[in-house]
């Protein structure tokens, strides 16, 4: 599971669900959860909060130009990959935090992955979990 600390910088609420924004390291990520601040008292600007999302969540991009609907659009660079015959395991160094994404093995070729390779790493913001360590 990747984990990273960030802050709650931003809160829309509408009926029972919330868009919240929350800054790492001068990174804004986003987070789509089933609460609101009236139903989960974690939910406040301000406050410390753990981001957790799935390895097999985090997608690769690599020479990416335009615009796409994912909110969550990192840089980062290429540490290792471990490939087996269906699934590749790749490492990225983020901000001196290491990330995991696990894609198609065929999918790492095609993009043609390699160590040192700068690339970005994407994840939907529905797949962005929010846990209050407190």
């Amino acid at each position: 599971m990747n984990k990273l600390i960030g802050k709650i910088i931003l809160i829309e609420s509408s009926q029972h669900m919330s868009m919240v924004d929350i800054d790492v390291e001068g990174d804004v990520f986003s987070s789509i959860v089933l609460e609101t601040p009236a139903t989960a008292p974690y939910l406040k600007q301000g406050n410390s909060i753990t981001l957790l999302f799935k390895e097999t969540e985090v997608s690769i991009g690599k020479n990416l130009t335009g615009l796409i609907s994912l909110r969550n659009r990192f840089k980062a660079t290429i540490r290792r990959i471990e490939k087996s015959d269906i699934l590749s395991k790749v490492f990225l160094s983020y901000k001196n935090k290491e990330m995991i994404s696990i894609i198609s093995t065929r999918s790492a070729q095609k993009l043609g992955l390699a160590d040192g390779d700068e690339v970005e790493w994407l994840v939907k913001t529905n797949e962005v979990s929010l846990f209050n360590e407190e």
